[in-house]
């Protein structure tokens, strides 16, 4: 029996709303090989060793797996491994790999997040500078009967990616025609915060989130004078230019901005500057309803309207949120920034200012890297996966939309889903997290090379699961030149292996470890003991151990 181990990181392994498995952690101390160490609930140790010949997976059986047997003695099982040597994307850039197609692929990430009700339906592309490479669309635009297919034209409201691909390319475009400066304190444009104490408050402190200004419900009331008044009487929560704190407010005051400066609404202004150069015809806010059945709904907002309840009450039009586009566009303005600025032998923003926006302005004592409206280092940069290098940037959007560029690697995905399960967050940025990560490794210039990933998931321990009903006493391992070592399992083993996959559905903890699964194991062991005789000596010697 031929038992090949997927090893790829897709964690939507639970039908529940909380249950999905966390990925076990990697230790990248060697760029050639990489191990990882993490446990399932009931306590059975999982080892994955990745080096680039090989992937290799050992389950442990451990004192809890005897028990669960009813073994009274607690003996531990022998180990069970597992060989994938056949890893996806060894081949050429876009070609199949060695095992026919990518085991996690984009497609079955797309439908797993379907079947557990995390999505309606998406669509994921990829893409360089040259044009896309992959479209994958899977789902409808509803979950009503008769709800059209998805593919990359259906229109979706982009939410807070409005940032990015609206706002401050637009402010950016302003400071191209000599019109802003990033050092521009907020009181040049908006005289509501000529009082003490905002003098520190700049451009650049609204597009990298560091004004210390925090969110609030707009007034349905002249929304847009009630917001700018209510934000100029907020205490800030930090000194402006010190802490990130990510905040709607930020762009709806550079939407504004726009509009002040430019003397266009910033749709208008967008339209013009930005979009019709760009020939992203789909890309726009206040959609007619002409296209309402091109457009998948979102909850709250149905097709057409923009989901967040703030931009609705600012007219439809406002720097955070509205903007309403498809892939086939997002990938034209991807194209452009991977081009410097150009498309098509047509310039839309200049080299310079592209660098600016995406180069990296340290926040909260480094730990957060921002550029001017994209994310690039954060805890909102799960599109970034996994193979993304550290130069990439981009952004997401609460109805389900994500965006991640990597100039690097020439490259960009873009997904862009109809979000049904809001609650569910680690689920759903796994799922972000997961595409970028496949797409990188199908896609990435130079080859992909060995999969660098080492995730155990529920359909890993499904396959070790069903090699053992089937072939209980044997397990081949499977190796790159198809020939294979075969294991034999006792059926007590077997049914602990079952009991193990059964286990693992919940969840696997994961610990980065930098040494084999036993040499740790021994090496903690010592450590303890270690630490005991110290507390003892201390406690001797009379002093606090």
């Amino acid at each position: 029996m031929l038992c090949q181990v997927l090893v790829a990181t897709c964690c939507l392994a639970s039908g529940t709303a909380t249950g999905a498995p966390q990925v076990a952690a990697l230790d990248r101390t060697s760029p050639a090989h990489t191990l990882s160490h993490g446990r399932t609930e009931s306590g059975s140790a999982i080892t994955i060793d990745h080096s680039d010949e090989a992937v290799t997976v050992t389950i442990d059986g451990s004192r809890a797996d005897a028990e669960a047997e009813g073994d009274a003695a607690g003996r531990a099982l022998d180990p069970l491994h597992f060989d994938n040597s056949s890893l996806p994307g060894s081949g050429k850039v876009g070609e199949p790999s060695a095992t026919g197609s990518l085991p996690f692929s984009i497609e079955r990430l797309l439908e797993r997040a379907i079947s557990y009700r995390l999505i309606d339906g998406g669509v994921a592309l990829v893409g360089n500078r040259s044009g896309v490479l992959s479209s994958v669309a899977r789902g409808k635009i509803s979950g009503a009967p008769g709800a059209p297919a998805i593919d990359d034209r259906t229109i979706f409201d982009l939410a807070s990616l409005t940032k990015v691909i609206a706002t401050a390319p637009a402010v950016m475009k302003l400071l191209d025609q000599g019109k802003v400066a990033l050092s521009d304190p907020i009181s040049r444009w908006f005289p509501e915060f000529a009082n003490p104490g905002h003098e520190e408050l700049t451009v650049l402190s609204l597009l990298t989130h560091t004004s210390g200004l925090d969110d609030f419900g707009v007034s349905p009331d002249q929304p847009m004078e009630s917001a700018v008044h209510k934000a100029a009487a907020q205490k800030f929560r930090a000194r402006p230019n010190s802490r990130f704190h990510y905040a709607d407010i930020n762009f709806i005051l550079l939407g504004e901005l726009v509009h002040r400066v430019s003397g266009e609404p910033l749709n208008q202004f967008c339209q013009e500057q930005i979009y019709g150069p760009l020939s992203a015809a789909n890309t726009m806010f206040l959609p007619p309803k002409s296209l309402a059945a091109s457009i998948a709904p979102t909850s709250g907002g149905g097709a057409g309207n923009v989901q967040d309840p703030n931009a609705r009450r600012l007219g439809g039009v406002a720097g955070h949120a509205g903007l309403f586009s498809t892939a086939l566009d997002l990938s034209r303005f991807a194209r452009m920034m991977l081009g410097g600025g150009m498309l098509d032998e047509r310039r839309v923003l200049s080299e310079q200012v592209v660098a600016q926006m995406t180069s990296p302005y340290l926040a909260n004592n480094g730990s957060v890297l921002r550029g001017l409206g994209w994310d690039i280092s954060s805890p909102y940069s799960a599109p970034r996966g996994s193979l993304f290098s550290q130069g990439s940037f981009g952004h997401t959007g609460y109805s389900g939309s994500s965006i991640w560029i990597d100039p690097k690697q020439d490259l960009f995905v873009i997904l862009l889903t109809n979000r049904i399960d809001y609650h569910n967050t680690h689920a759903f940025n796994q799922l972000r997290r997961d595409v970028s990560t496949v797409a990188a490794a199908t896609y990435r210039a130079g080859g992909g090379g060995a999969l660098q990933l080492a995730s155990l998931t529920t359909d890993v321990l499904h396959e070790v699961t069903r090699a053992m009903q089937s072939a209980p006493r044997l397990v081949k391992m499977a190796s790159s030149s198809g020939r294979g070592k075969y294991f034999g399992r006792s059926k007590r083993a077997c049914k602990s292996d079952r009991i193990l996959a059964r286990s693992g559905r919940r969840g696997v903890r994961s610990a980065a470890v930098s040494r084999a699964s036993r040499t740790a194991k021994t090496a903690a062991a010592r450590s303890a003991a270690g630490k005991t005789a110290n507390a003892a000596k201390k406690k001797r010697s009379g002093r606090r151990a």
